[in-house]
């Protein structure tokens, strides 16, 4: 699977410093330098009403703004509809996945994850917005 022009805006959000540098980190080496990100959900939805993002990799678990409602405020967006939109997080119960799904996620990624997987994801959710 091809993945997403080396051009795309991609915004990591995510409270903990590390997780959003592994993220980035993985991303720079798959060649992707146009990176932005967030600490909190509040933060992320400024950043998205402020430039355009291409793909959104989201955190659940945050303080002041759960990833879930952010992924619902951005929904609401007309230009965020068909954004691709990839949950990484600890949350791997079936209840949460399937409430992400009914909320408009492209994919999921449960944490600890290998770069191989973040790749795949990026692929496959970048293969959906372009069907």
């Amino acid at each position: 699977m091809p993945l997403p022009p080396k051009d795309v805006k991609i915004l990591v959000v995510d409270d903990q410093p590390m997780i959003r540098n592994i993220i980035k980190d993985i991303l720079s080496k798959l060649g992707y330098t146009n990176v932005k990100d967030a600490e909190n959900g509040i933060q992320a939805l400024e950043k998205l009403k402020a430039e355009k993002f291409d793909i959104v990799f989201l955190d659940w678990n945050m303080p002041i703004m759960q990833g879930i409602d952010v992924l619902r405020e951005l929904r609401k967006i007309p230009a965020y509809k068909d954004t691709p939109v990839i949950m990484v997080t600890a949350e791997a119960e079936k209840d949460k996945v399937i409430a992400a799904i009914q909320e408009g996620v492209t994919n999921y990624i449960v944490k600890p994850f290998k770069p191989g997987t973040l790749k795949d994801k990026l692929a496959e959710s970048w293969k959906e917005k372009s069907e």
